[in-house]
């Protein structure tokens, strides 16, 4: 698990968004869309998102809220690379 955002740290893709997304996870993703691709996630964003909020992603298990907190704050923010 990557290492979240300091006090006052922007949440960047490459640094805290793309790290938390596993391999199984990219692997059962990639029909649909890329986990490790900036533009993919930006794009599908709102639907990760609510997909983590409601526990159904990744398939074997809900995030912890440290981590959807992550995510949500990096949509929040703008979606920083």
């Amino acid at each position: 698990m990557p290492d979240p955002p300091g006090p006052g740290e922007a949440v960047s893709f490459d640094l805290h968004v793309k790290p938390l997304f596993r391999p199984l996870d990219q692997q059962s993703m990639k029909r649909h869309f890329d986990l490790w691709s900036y533009d993919d996630v930006s794009r599908h964003a709102d639907a990760i998102l609510a997909r983590l909020g409601a526990g159904t992603m990744p398939c074997d298990g809900p995030w912890p809220e440290a981590n959807v907190a992550v995510f949500r704050s990096w949509v929040a923010t703008g979606k920083a690379r």
